[in-house]
């Protein structure tokens, strides 16, 4: 075969990849969101956030799961200066860089599901960038979760790299 019909060849194969990868995002769905977990201040990762930040931030670790559909679905908890603590379910999607609140623990302890949710850049600022702080630290590696499963997350949390 001609070197240019290689080349023709091989940009055409770069193309079809292409296509194929947005086509498949374009394709996404987001699978059934499980009833939000429960959880335990006591055994809360805490999570780095900007030190003018008056409130603690951090994740329950037992609460973390990896979904089919690339989503790493976790409670974050964050306490404020008086010890009031008040509760999100949400997930990240590393490969869109989205992340979504399902539901707010309420000071009655039950969770009120989020009216109508919608997933947001983790560059929002609303209500805060710990998901983006979090995806950081250890629950997305690029554009996919870190590892296969909830363990390798809360490891990569425990034990960040030195590049992290």
């Amino acid at each position: 075969m001609k070197p240019e019909k290689l080349i023709w060849l091989g940009l055409l194969m770069l193309a079809l990849n292409a296509s194929a990868q947005i086509g498949t995002d374009a394709d996404w769905q987001e699978g059934e969101i499980p009833t939000p977990p429960s959880f335990s201040p006591a055994r809360l990762m805490p999570i780095e956030m900007p030190k003018y930040l008056s409130v603690r931030l951090g994740v329950d670790p037992k609460t973390f799961t990896v979904t089919p559909d690339g989503i790493v679905r976790y409670v974050m908890v964050a306490t404020n200066a008086t010890g009031s603590i008040s509760a999100m379910y949400e997930g990240i999607r590393c490969a869109s860089g989205e992340v979504k609140t399902y539901a707010q623990h309420t000071s009655s302890g039950q969770w009120t599901p989020v009216a109508d949710p919608k997933w947001r850049s983790l560059n929002d600022n609303l209500p805060s960038k710990h998901a983006l702080a979090l995806a950081r630290q250890g629950v997305c590696s690029g554009r996919t979760p870190t590892g296969n499963s909830a363990a390798d997350i809360v490891n990569a949390l425990k034990y960040p790299k030195p590049d992290q």
